[in-house]
């Protein structure tokens, strides 16, 4: 009898994972076909970054990587889509909260995030890691990565803290001077440069909007007694950590700053740090 129960259980795990696939398989199949509709856009690859079951029945979020070229460049991006196997959707909201699902669908981080040079805090093989993505002139991170920060000091051997750059050039075209010299103070060997950024008065000195980078650098050696010049912060090595760090957030799904994860996943309360360690 138990042999039986056995390979009736063993059945229907095989006849869900069968069913599993081939709904995974429809969804991409309908990307595919959904994006060779636009004759400008020649589809390279599509495949699944991640697939979460949804808290209503039978549903599931996908965030899909789509390889492309398009008018000549090469694109990479990335869509959300939800289905339960006979129906897809660009989006579904819950009937009585209204909350968007799209809101639940975040990658989870691997392990290529916990890079040992972007390490500000705690131990690089605590069994905790939070990942930070911000910008050093959003003024809710100004606040909130120096009490991070803080934490992580007070409990270093049971947490990881890594800083991602992410400056949001639209709102504050400054930071994108500012990112840069930041790294650049880092392999002078400024120690702490991060939390000393965050704390620092930049409006005696410019304002988020500045886009003259002389009077940025200006102020930046004022504050820190650094001899900086233009030269210093435009070196390709410079160039390509910045844009290394945002290529990153743009996999992570980043949009806005700043953005934490705890162990892998996204933590959209900002808080749950606060448990971790002692």
């Amino acid at each position: 009898m138990k042999l039986i129960k056995i390979l009736t259980a063993s059945s229907l795990l095989l006849s869900a994972l069968a069913a599993s696939e081939s709904v995974d398989s429809n969804v991409l199949k309908f990307e595919k076909e959904r994006f060779s509709k636009n004759k400008r856009i020649e589809i390279k690859d599509v495949r699944i970054n991640t697939k979460k079951e949804m808290p209503q029945k039978s549903w599931y979020g996908y965030i899909i990587d789509i390889d492309a070229s398009m008018g000549g460049n090469q694109v990479k991006a990335k869509d959300v889509v939800f289905s339960n196997g006979e129906l897809i959707a660009p989006e579904l909201f819950d009937i009585k909260t209204g909350m968007p699902l799209k809101d639940l669908m975040n990658p989870t981080l691997t392990d290529k995030y916990y890079d040992k040079a972007r390490l500000i805090a705690g131990t690089h093989k605590a069994k905790n890691k939070i990942v930070i993505f911000s910008d050093p002139l959003c003024p809710f991170c100004m606040d909130y990565v120096p009490d991070v920060i803080d934490h992580v000091a007070k409990n270093k051997d049971e947490i990881a803290l890594y800083y991602y750059h992410f400056p949001l050039l639209r709102m504050h075209p400054a930071a994108g001077t500012l990112v840069r010299l930041m790294n650049a103070a880092k392999h002078k060997g400024i120690k702490d440069i991060e939390v000393k950024v965050y704390k620092a008065d930049w409006d005696k000195y410019f304002d988020a909007s500045e886009k003259n980078s002389q009077k940025i650098i200006d102020g930046f050696n004022k504050e820190f007694k650094t001899t900086f010049n233009i030269v210093d912060i435009n070196n390709k090595k410079i160039n390509d950590e910045i844009e290394e760090d945002v290529t990153f957030g743009e996999e992570a799904m980043i949009q806005g700053t700043p953005t934490i994860f705890i162990n892998g996943e996204r933590d959209k309360s900002k808080l749950k740090y606060e448990i971790l360690g002692n």
